[in-house]
C-alpha cells in the first residue's frame, strides 16, 4: 500500500509526493521532467516564520529579503519580545509598510492575548489553522495558506490566491487565461491529498517560464 503523507519534511518527502503526481498526471510529469525535484522551502517555525511571511506580502523577493535582513540588524532577531518592544518608527525604518506594521501588532496582541498560540497550532488540522490566522486583522488566506506550506511543512497546503501558481496552471494546461475564482481551487483537486507538492513543483516550473514570450514576471502575490 503506498504510504499516504501528510507533512513534507525533507527533500525525499517531496520526491516521493511528486512521482506520485507525476505518476497520474501527464502535466505534473512534464514538469518534473523539465525542473526536477525542486528544494523544498520551509520557514522557520512559530512567530519569526509568520512574520518573514508578512514582510513577503506583495513585494519581490529581492525586497522582502533586504527588508528582513534590515529588521534583523535592527532588532537583533525578529520575535515575539523584539517586535512587541519596537517603536512603529523603528519598524517602518527597517521598510515595512504601515499596513504591515499593524499586522504584526495584531499579531503580538493574539500572542499576547492567547488567541494564537503557535504550539497548539502546530498539532491542529488545516482547516483549524487557517481560521485562526485569518481571524486576526491584517493576515489573509494567502498568508495561512503560505504559513500552512512553508513553516509547518503541509502536504496538501494550497495557496490558491498565489499569482505565480496561477500563471504555472495556465502555462501547463494551456489556458487562455489564469485561474480566478472557485477554478482556483478546483483545478488543483486533482493533485489531492499533494496540493503543497504540487505547489513547489509550479513555482519552479513557473521560474523556468518566466521571460518567454506571453509569460509575465510576476513579483510578490
Amino acid at each position: 500500500m503506498t504510504r499516504i503523507l501528510t507533512h513534507l519534511h525533507s527533500g525525499d518527502d517531496l520526491s516521493h509526493t511528486l512521482n506520485h503526481l507525476a505518476a497520474r498526471d501527464e502535466g505534473m510529469r512534464d514538469a518534473l521532467t523539465q525542473c526536477g525535484v525542486p528544494a523544498l522551502r520551509r520557514r522557520a517555525p512559530g512567530f519569526e516564520g509568520l512574520a518573514a511571511i508578512i514582510t513577503g506580502q506583495q513585494v519581490s523577493t529581492h525586497a522582502a529579503r533586504a527588508i528582513w535582513n534590515r529588521l534583523e540588524t535592527g532588532l537583533g532577531e525578529v520575535s515575539y519580545g523584539a517586535v512587541s518592544k519596537a517603536a512603529d518608527e523603528d519598524l517602518a525604518a527597517c521598510g515595512l509598510s504601515r499596513p504591515k506594521i499593524r499586522t504584526l501588532r495584531a499579531l503580538v496582541e493574539a500572542v499576547e492575548s492567547g488567541a494564537l498560540d503557535f504550539v497548539q497550532l502546530d498539532g491542529a488540522d488545516d482547516e483549524t489553522v487557517h481560521t485562526t490566522l485569518t481571524s486576526i486583522k491584517g493576515i489573509g488566506p494567502w498568508t495561512a495558506d503560505i504559513f500552512l506550506l512553508f513553516c509547518l511543512g503541509r502536504a496538501d497546503a494550497w495557496p490558491a490566491g498565489d499569482l505565480a501558481l496561477m500563471e504555472a496552471i495556465r502555462i501547463m494546461r494551456g489556458l487562455p487565461d489564469r485561474p480566478k475564482g472557485e477554478d482556483r481551487i478546483l483545478l488543483a483537486d486533482c493533485w489531492r491529498p499533494y496540493r503543497g507538492a504540487a505547489a513547489h513543483l509550479l513555482w519552479a516550473y513557473y521560474a523556468a517560464a518566466k521571460g518567454r514570450s506571453g509569460v509575465p514576471d510576476i513579483s510578490g502575490e
